[in-house]
């Protein structure tokens, strides 16, 4: 089935320099206020000729109409982060983001990842959501660009934890003659990031408690310049995962002390790409599954203090 073809689109370099400002984007024949607060970030505040700022589906009703989706995933591509704001939506793909933080251990996903590392296929990038409900969202989703984000690890490693004999080695055989500065870091493959960044955090879980843990992520969080902006009620950020373009990867970020007891809203995310199908497209069941089994690894082993079995990239080899 042939599908409409997408207005007239303005090309993605015409996206706004690195700035607060806000700008005008000429995008699937709508006009978009939208600003970039870090390069690899684009900010969608709403339509320019909206008659309201009541929140609506401008999500599903334009930027996801089957006839712009791919040149909107493209804009992803391009950018690394896309951010929507102000979206009403009960659209019914959305899913509960699984996985609980501990005062006394740190879930899969306070390490910085990309969903379906531990499997050969990942998402092309993934949805995270703050439905529009009563209690705000606290706890921040961190975002940053892979490459900068292992340069970060590396930088604020503590001196302690990379003389450590087993990590000192393989820091030396990971990186095999680059140098460790971030320029030298990014010139490695995203095999070899992946590599190095699990014998880091690895390191880091064993030998760190959790608040020391959370304390250096921080401190990655600092380093790697990552987005990590407030949640507001009905915002869809749009996180590049595995593609052409810009690779991120994204972590549950605690800014302060963990103390438990504190009611924070609750987040629901998909992965757009591969479930919202457009007309023809036949949902990859066994994908979908893969997936979703290792969420819920994260959920027992964070339930149940479950000891690291090796098939999780947060924790083990990539």
């Amino acid at each position: 089935m042939s599908l409409p073809q997408c207005p007239e689109t303005a090309p993605l370099t015409a996206a706004p320099a690195a700035g607060a400002a806000t700008e005008i984007l000429e995008f699937g024949g709508s006009r978009w206020r939208v600003r970039r607060p870090k390069p690899f970030v684009l900010v969608i505040e709403g339509e320019a000729t909206a008659e309201s700022s009541a929140p609506s589906d401008y999500l599903h009703d334009k930027l996801l109409d089957p006839a712009c989706r791919e040149a909107f995933y493209q804009l992803v591509d391009a950018t690394g982060l896309v951010v929507c704001l102000n979206v009403a939506t009960a659209h019914p793909t959305y899913r509960d983001v699984r996985g609980r933080s501990s005062k006394g251990r740190l879930s899969q996903g306070e390490y910085y990842h990309h969903d379906g590392c531990s499997g050969p296929t990942k998402p092309r990038f993934v949805e995270i959501r703050c439905p529009i409900q009563p209690q705000t969202r606290g706890i921040a989703t961190a975002v940053a660009p892979h490459h900068a984000v292992v340069a970060a690890m590396v930088q604020v490693l503590p001196a302690e934890l990379a003389a450590t004999p087993a990590l000192a080695e393989a820091l030396a055989e990971a990186l095999a003659g680059q140098d460790l500065t971030p320029a030298g870091i990014s010139a490695l493959s995203d095999e070899a990031l992946d590599h190095l960044q699990g014998l880091i955090t690895r390191t880091v879980r064993r030998k760190l408690d959790a608040e020391g843990a959370r304390a250096y992520f921080r401190a990655v969080d600092r380093a790697a310049d990552a987005y990590f902006e407030p949640w507001q009620l009905g915002e869809s950020r749009f996180i590049a995962n595995a593609n052409a373009g810009v690779t991120m990867q994204h972590r549950r970020a605690y800014q302060n002390v963990h103390s438990g007891g504190v009611a924070n809203g609750h987040l629901v995310k998909r992965w757009t790409n591969e479930e919202l199908l457009l007309p023809g497209q036949t949902l990859d069941a066994a994908l979908i599954a893969a997936l979703c089994s290792e969420e819920e690894g994260e959920g027992r082993e964070n339930g149940q203090g479950r000891e690291d079995t090796g098939r999780s990239c947060y924790l083990s080899d990539h």
